[in-house]
């Protein structure tokens, strides 16, 4: 499971508006990657929703406040995220174990990783802890990194 876009989006706003209450939307939209009007209606739904207050700083300059019930949210949705994250680097190190015991059932002793990220370091942890040395041979089993799925290519051909 991963955190919505929409959540994730609203919690790195409530983080970066509380970090900077003069920030603008411009600037927001530019660090977050999105359009200004994307984060003109997430700012309007924290309002909304009672996170964020709005006080003029200057004629045309606007300071967003966050609300102590924004805090408490920015603050559940953070362990939201951190939870969901341990789920999945548990799942994976699980996933990756079995896959493990599968290439050495095969009688293996090496795999190769395909893929980079956390869930190639995942992987690559996973084989020191078990034991599996990873080569680039192209004989040797692979660990494909697919997103945040480890599929697993076996050459059937070993005897």
């Amino acid at each position: 499971m991963s955190v919505s876009s929409e959540t994730a989006r609203e919690l790195e706003l409530l983080e970066h508006i509380e970090s900077n209450p003069d920030v603008t939307q411009a600037s927001l939209a530019t660090q977050l990657g999105v359009a200004v009007g994307t984060v003109n209606w997430h700012i309007k739904r924290l309002i909304d929703k009672g996170y964020v207050k709005i006080k003029r700083a200057e004629r045309k300059k606007l300071r967003y406040i966050i609300t102590p019930e924004g805090i408490a949210m920015r603050a559940l949705l953070t362990v939201d995220y951190i939870e969901k994250q341990f789920l999945l680097y548990r799942n994976t190190r699980q996933r990756v174990r079995e896959h493990l015991e599968e290439i050495k059932t095969a009688g293996y002793e090496k795999v190769s990783i395909r893929g980079e990220g956390d869930v190639a370091d995942i992987c690559r942890l996973s084989c020191l802890e078990q034991g599996v040395a990873i080569t680039n041979d192209e004989h040797a089993p692979v660990l494909e990194i697919a997103g945040v799925k480890v599929v697993l290519h076996l050459d059937d051909n070993h005897e």
